[in-house]
């Protein structure tokens, strides 16, 4: 779970640290009031609004998520759910693998791009971009159309005809998926949110589900559900092209610096290329390995399981998408004191309003899993384990997303190489052996060994300092505000629902009146008063 950029490295990282709390108003003054006229204020307000909207959306894509995993869960057993949901894991790796992180590159090229000369730049980056990615994901369809005999070893719990019609089928999606999100960067280039937002995380999450549903209930099977999974990639394949013709339209831009030229682009989406690789094959090894060294009902449990961790990152990726547009021009603008201050600022609302729900998973993993269905809750051990190690991946904020919008891709690479080593070393090691745990503790470490990596490159060599007192004080809120009611309850009344549903309840109530209480340090103030001027900021 790794995140997603030009400043000297190894800048000093004392420029306002500390300075934002309320009170320090020399920071306030140099760089404007949330909202205002100033860069801080205009990246600090569309971060916000774009990171409310993103965090919706996140919502969204975990409710429906869940939705999914409990329609096809249920629908074709765990051994089955297993079979489906390895198929889309080897989709989502190789598809990613596909864009050539030309995606990640045109968030930071358009971004820079429309600072430097109002977009006039963005068609010569879609075409260096674009068609290397749709070459790519061509020859990955053509090779496994043919070379079915694949399809055994990934999905040997299948008979061989139905695997390989499964994999099949996913590969004839592969080229117009790959294109779409390598498109669904540049919108976010342009400092939209909605684009990614409304396809990724609302839309083809809602009309799975639709499309599902009545499958799983008229004629369930591994490759009509595989079908509903995927069906849902044309319709969206059309709006992100309407949605990046309506942005080009808006910001046609006027001659300036020279465009970024291709050598110069791939010299930056190459080593991402390698390293988005590395982060979606670590969400997703861990079910091809259980599919392939346990069960596959081993794997949809595990699938459950990686689905409620991410529930508790959906801040931090939501803050994500908004983020790094913003940085990119920042950046782009000399104005590196004020990407510095957004950094810190979006790190503090990550642990604040992240830290509880871990805290929550780990206390009751058993029953939380247990709305899965039955023998789900063997996954509990895993739950435990990765919730720990997630709390350390949004501790640190988006400090990938700090390295990638400084140009720094090949420290990127290095830092998710290292992780998925790793992950995948431990993997082949603990997963014959302890199954979901096993694949739980591979993936882990490897999100301890990435972020703490990550943190520490962005503070010693770029500069940026993320702790400060309005950190400090939000994770002291997050913690102590949860953790002994949470574990009071949890020693008293078990890990059962009745104890669930009342640690839920005290934990709202308790979170909400000492965020309230400590407002002022916590500088939770200044994020409602951005979201209250609503339509003024740049997120669309």
């Amino acid at each position: 779970m790794t995140g997603v950029r030009p400043v000297p490295a190894g800048g000093t990282g004392g420029t306002g640290a500390g300075s934002d709390a309320p009170g320090d108003a020399p920071e306030g003054a140099a760089q404007g009031t949330p909202g205002g006229a100033g860069p801080s204020g205009r990246g600090v307000a569309a971060t916000v609004r774009g990171g409310w909207f993103g965090f919706a959306g996140s919502a969204v894509n975990a409710l429906f998520g869940f939705a999914l995993v409990a329609v096809v869960t249920r629908g074709l057993g765990a051994h089955g759910a297993g079979a489906v949901f390895a198929g889309v894991a080897a989709f989502t790796i190789v598809s990613n693998a596909c864009k050539l992180g030309a995606d990640t590159a045109l968030v930071r090229f358009v971004s820079r791009d429309l600072e430097l000369t109002g977009g006039a730049g963005v068609p010569a980056l879609l075409r260096t971009a674009v068609p290397p990615a749709l070459a790519a994901s061509a020859a990955a369809m053509a090779a496994v159309l043919l070379a079915p005999g694949s399809a055994a070893w990934l999905l040997p719990g299948l008979p061989d005809g139905q695997a390989a019609a499964v994999l099949r089928l996913f590969a004839v999606f592969l080229p117009v998926t790959t294109v779409s999100l390598v498109l669904l960067g540049a919108t976010r280039g342009y400092g939209s949110v909605v684009p990614f937002v409304g396809v990724e995380q609302m839309g083809k999450p809602v009309l799975r589900v639709a499309v599902a549903l009545p499958v799983a209930l008229l004629a369930p099977g591994v490759v009509a559900l595989s079908a509903a999974w995927l069906a849902p990639a044309l319709p969206a394949a059309a709006v992100v092209w309407l949605a990046l013709r309506r942005s080009r339209a808006a910001h046609p831009g006027t001659p300036g610096t020279p465009p970024v030229t291709p050598g110069e682009f791939w010299s930056f989406a190459g080593p991402r290329a390698l390293s988005s690789v590395f982060d979606i094959a670590a969400v997703w090894i861990g079910v091809v390995l259980l599919s392939v060294l346990g069960t596959s009902a081993e794997a949809g449990i595990y699938t459950a399981v990686g689905r409620l961790v991410t529930a508790g990152t959906l801040l931090q990726l939501a803050v994500r998408l908004a983020v790094a547009a913003q940085l990119s021009r920042l950046l782009a603008g000399g104005h590196r004191p004020e990407a510095e201050r957004l950094h810190r600022l979006s790190t503090r609302w990550i642990v604040l309003f992240s830290w509880p729900l871990f805290v929550y998973l780990a206390a009751f993993p058993r029953t939380v899993l247990s709305l899965f269905g039955e023998g789900f809750d063997d996954g509990a051990t895993g739950l435990v384990v990765l919730a720990a190690a997630c709390a350390v991946n949004v501790g640190v904020g988006n400090a990938q997303t700090v390295i990638l919008m400084a140009g720094r891709s090949v420290w990127n690479l290095a830092v998710a190489g290292a992780g998925f080593a790793v992950q995948l070393g431990l993997g082949f090691w603990l997963v014959p052996r302890y199954g979901v745990a096993g694949a739980a503790v591979a993936w882990g470490l490897a999100i301890v060994v990435d972020n703490v990596a990550s943190a520490l490159l962005v503070r010693h060599r770029l500069g940026f300092r993320t702790v400060d007192r309005g950190y400090l004080c939000a994770a002291a809120v997050a913690f102590a505000a949860v953790a002994p009611l949470v574990l009071g309850v949890r020693l008293t009344g078990g890990d059962t629902v009745p104890a669930a549903s009342l640690g839920m309840a005290l934990t709202v109530c308790a979170f909400t009146v000492t965020v309230w209480r400590y407002r002022v340090p916590l500088g939770t103030g200044e994020f409602f008063r951005v979201l209250r001027k609503g339509g003024k900021g740049n997120s669309r």
